[in-house]
């Protein structure tokens, strides 16, 4: 005879009974769906009424006075402001020391009386026109001012690349050279 081992009962598991819907839990649950797109809705409108604040550095700002800059072009300002000041015998004026092919900032070469841009080889007089490469148009020039107390103010914000309209007095300092 063989001997059995006893049985333990297994324990049924039964499945919590599932509470049914109401009407007024359906209607409940429906509203605040409702609300909560409403909610999202208004905070997405506000969101775009109101704009991300950009830190940009002033594109205008105070140079000096036109007796600190030597006959020629200053690189003065290149690196802080990228912008050289060229002083001939009757003016004054500002270019931005931007390539107009790609934006890399050309080198000035006093040498060559020339400014030459390392990225693809173009390059500028020193009134800003192309004379080689890829360039499209010729160097921007920056709106200039003499402000009351002798000093120079230099607007990157408004450029002129036209020859005819950079020539205008917003883009060049008549000086008198005594």
């Amino acid at each position: 005879m063989t001997e059995q081992e006893p049985q333990t009962p297994t324990p049924s598991i039964q499945a919590a009974p599932v509470a049914q819907m109401t009407r007024r839990n359906f209607i409940w649950t429906a509203w605040a769906a409702f609300a909560t797109f409403i909610g999202g809705s208004a905070a997405a409108m506000g969101r775009f009424m109101l704009p991300n604040v950009l830190y940009e550095s002033p594109q205008a700002f105070k140079a000096g006075k036109p007796e600190d800059y030597p006959m020629g072009v200053s690189t003065k300002l290149l690196k802080e402001q990228r912008v050289w000041i060229v002083k001939t015998e009757d003016s004054l004026y500002a270019l931005w020391a931007r390539c107009t092919h790609l934006g890399c900032t050309p080198n000035w070469w006093d040498s060559e009386k020339r400014f030459k841009c390392p990225c693809h080889g173009s390059n500028y007089t020193i009134q800003g026109d192309v004379i080689a490469g890829p360039a499209p148009k010729p160097l921007n020039r920056c709106a200039i001012a003499l402000l009351s107390n002798g000093e120079i103010l230099v607007d990157k914000a408004i450029l002129e690349t036209r020859p005819g309209f950079r020539e205008k007095n917003q883009f060049k300092i008549t000086i008198k050279e005594s």
